[in-house]
């Protein structure tokens, strides 16, 4: 791995594969687990020769509980959401976890698909949008258009950059 790849390998959305072969969140969730454990994880890299890259936790306290009571079932969801995101790996992923927690997804690629089903009668309870999309209409803007039509419509925000570039869009 060559140097600039290891400094950015932690980076949410990185990624060296090919477009479709992978989302870059991997190392990210990785890198996330390791820091709120408590640990720190180190790369040992010769560009050319491997890579091999180690995790180092604390030490387990206390003594494992016998037997652990039984969790409550998380809860379900039943409303219908709005899924606008411009990178397809992505929104297939946040289709695929919010249908795993019980809700219904509608998903498009872009403002102008999501202000047609708007415009079409689409019936939705919440707007999941990309912050910053291509196309001349932000996350921002377009859930301004939709609350025009749709007053009183909760909208949740999401971006893979960070809050500096947020704040400049």
């Amino acid at each position: 791995m060559s140097h600039a790849v290891q400094d950015k390998v932690f980076e949410p959305f990185f990624t060296t594969k090919e477009v479709g072969k992978g989302s870059g969140l991997g190392m990210s969730m990785v890198y996330g687990f390791v820091k709120q454990s408590g640990g720190h994880i180190k790369i040992y890299s010769e560009e050319g020769h491997g890579t091999t890259i180690k995790l180092y936790l604390p030490p387990a306290r206390g003594q494992a509980e016998v037997e652990a009571p039984a969790p409550e079932p998380p809860r379900r969801g039943s409303e219908v959401i709005l899924v606008v995101e411009d990178d397809q790996l992505v929104r297939n992923y946040v289709v695929t976890q919010l249908g795993s927690l019980g809700y219904k997804t509608i998903a498009v690629p872009d403002s102008r698909a999501a202000l047609a089903l708007v415009d079409k009668g689409e019936k939705f309870d919440l707007l999941f949008t990309d912050v910053i999309m291509p196309g001349g209409m932000n996350g921002r803007q377009l859930a301004d258009e939709v609350r025009k039509r749709r007053p009183g419509l909760k909208v949740l925000y999401t971006s893979g950059y960070t809050e500096n570039a947020i704040v400049h869009h």
